[in-house]
């Protein structure tokens, strides 16, 4: 698919997805004769996994050492670095989550008093 494509699919900007091209956290699988680039269905998948990271506030590294982790070990090899930084990121993912959550929260009690104004 083209850059237009899986902007509309992951909701995201040509510009963003632009930017993870660039920083090599998305590069496109390949590119036309013409110099457009060309993603794939895991390219995609890939995209929407960023997408989900980002709420989290990984920074463009960590996201990348991420999804490097999860790809090595998707080969299904024992690789005991690895299971250890994905601990890691998960509980890091957790903890991350459990704020926005009490942001959320606060947020929603702010609107019911100013409701109940």
């Amino acid at each position: 698919m083209h850059i237009g494509e899986l902007a509309e699919a992951t909701g995201l900007s040509l510009r963003t997805i632009r930017h993870y091209d660039e920083v090599g956290l998305l590069p496109a699988s390949t590119r036309t004769e013409g110099g457009f680039r060309v993603y794939t269905e895991p390219d995609l998948e890939r995209l929407l996994a960023i997408r989900s990271m980002k709420p989290l506030g990984f920074t463009l590294e960590e996201m990348a050492e991420l999804l490097d982790v999860v790809d090595t070990l998707a080969d299904g090899a024992e690789h005991p670095r690895e299971r250890e930084l994905l601990g890691d990121y998960l509980r890091r993912a957790r903890e991350k989550r459990d704020k926005l959550a009490r942001n959320l929260a606060q947020a929603d009690e702010f609107i019911r008093n100013l409701d109940a104004t």
